[in-house]
């Protein structure tokens, strides 16, 4: 595990755009990133629209989804296509837009299997861009929610009390399975969330990601890491 820290947001998107260029130029072609929704991705996507890279090489696709229309502000796959996607010729692969939220996941996850790279152990992503909430969830992946069970399928849609709200989501056993898994979080209201996760051995859906990966990347402001022992 790595652990990255900058003085503020800014400095923060500004290394979270470098990482991913490098990921595309050391990977491309057939380059695949898992995308995160939340401001510090947006400004991160913000800033790689006048990077020249081989766009046309990468397919992104949306590690959670919230259950709203293509064109609802809400949208995680909207914010990334006005911040990003909209303005370089890279493929973005929305979470179709269907009234039953099952059969939306049952979809998207076949759509899955055209996109990421086949192995013994199951689809594997490339680079995966993920945040953390003050409750510890990453993606859509709630504590106490029914999608942190699952181990036979690798996009699962559940209704989350917390939220009331359908979301839709890449399931542990997925995320796990990245190469990269790179972590954006800012802010000192998730300072103890990340000390938590970071340093208390919690079972926190983001410490289990951040445990099981094979590579995992944490990009923090200070206010974020104001609470690590480090």
């Amino acid at each position: 595990m790595r652990i990255r820290i900058f003085d503020d947001a800014d400095r923060l998107a500004e290394a979270a755009a470098q990482e991913i260029e490098s990921w595309i130029r050391l990977t491309a072609p057939g380059v695949t990133i898992g995308l995160a929704g939340g401001s510090t991705p947006a400004a991160t996507y913000r800033l790689l629209r006048g990077t020249r890279l081989p766009w046309d090489e990468v397919t992104a696709w949306m590690t959670d989804e919230r259950f709203v229309a293509p064109d609802d502000p809400e949208s995680n796959a909207g914010m990334a296509a006005a911040a990003l996607f909209d303005h370089v010729p890279a493929d973005l692969r929305r979470v179709p837009w269907v009234e039953d939220p099952l059969a939306a996941a049952e979809s998207y996850e076949e759509e899955l299997h055209g996109i990421l790279e086949p192995s013994a152990n199951g689809l594997r992503p490339g680079l995966v861009l993920l945040g953390v909430g003050e409750d510890g969830h990453t993606a859509s992946l709630f504590p106490g929610t029914e999608a942190l069970e699952v181990t036979d399928r690798d996009y699962v849609a559940q209704w989350v009390p917390q939220q009331e709200a359908w979301r839709l989501t890449a399931t542990l056993s997925l995320l796990t399975r990245a190469r990269r898994t790179m972590f954006l979080v800012s802010g000192a209201h998730k300072a103890d969330i990340v000390a938590e996760v970071l340093e208390g051995g919690g079972d926190h859906p983001a410490a289990i990601v951040s445990n099981g990966s094979r590579d995992a990347v944490w990009l923090l402001d200070r206010d974020a890491a104001r609470r690590l022992s480090g």
